[in-house]
């Protein structure tokens, strides 16, 4: 399948609303024959060099139309994709495109494993005061990860991972590393607090 790429220094999950505002003129023409063609388009993920992968999203909207051609859009990840052939520009373009092979993925993941990663995932959306309600059997590997401190290699070796119950096992390791130093780094600013008012006490008498 040969797809219209769109390199960003970002990692797009599945399922997750992406909003792009388009100025340069080759993506202008990308938008322009994905809106004409009713095509979708790949967002390759860009660390330093380009990364071999990425993920088809679908246009979902064109929220805005600039005079100058400017476009503000929505779009929302499909699958995810690995990089066969790069052809910058592609053939009468003036945007990259390329032939693209689809990963495996399985979305099965044990109950077990799930409720683990949900304990977890609450206690460092609690550590880092972010307050929304959820249904677990709603959440999956991608519904918050880009939420719980994964930097961006981290979140393309994510979506690398060919199953739902490798990449849950991924994120728990994650979690079970970074939650310790949050509660650490939650004990220091009580301890500076308390340090205020040591000047109160009384002059120890030996």
């Amino acid at each position: 399948m040969i797809l219209p790429f769109f390199p960003l220094k970002l990692v797009v999950f599945p399922g997750e609303e992406l909003n792009l505002h388009i100025f340069e003129p080759r993506y202008k023409e990308l938008i322009k024959d994905v809106e004409e063609g009713n095509l979708t388009f790949g967002v390759c993920t860009f660390i330093d060099q380009l990364s071999g992968y990425g993920t088809e999203v679908k246009l979902g909207a064109i929220h805005m139309r600039y005079d100058d051609g400017r476009m503000d859009i929505s779009t929302t990840g499909q699958r995810v994709f690995k990089i066969a052939t790069f052809d910058n520009p592609s053939p009468g373009k003036e945007y990259a495109a390329g032939a693209i092979e689809w990963l495996d993925d399985d979305l099965r993941v044990p109950d077990f494993l799930h409720h683990e990663y949900i304990f977890y995932l609450r206690e460092m959306l609690h550590l880092l005061r972010y307050d929304v309600s959820f249904n677990p059997a709603d959440v999956d590997s991608y519904s918050f990860s880009h939420k719980i401190g994964l930097k961006l290699e981290e979140e393309l070796e994510l979506i690398k991972l060919p199953s739902e119950e490798k990449r849950t096992e991924f994120l728990i390791k994650h979690l079970k590393r970074i939650i310790p130093a949050l509660q650490a780094a939650e004990q220091a600013k009580e301890k500076i607090k308390l340090n205020g008012h040591f000047k109160h006490l009384d002059p120890l008498d030996f």
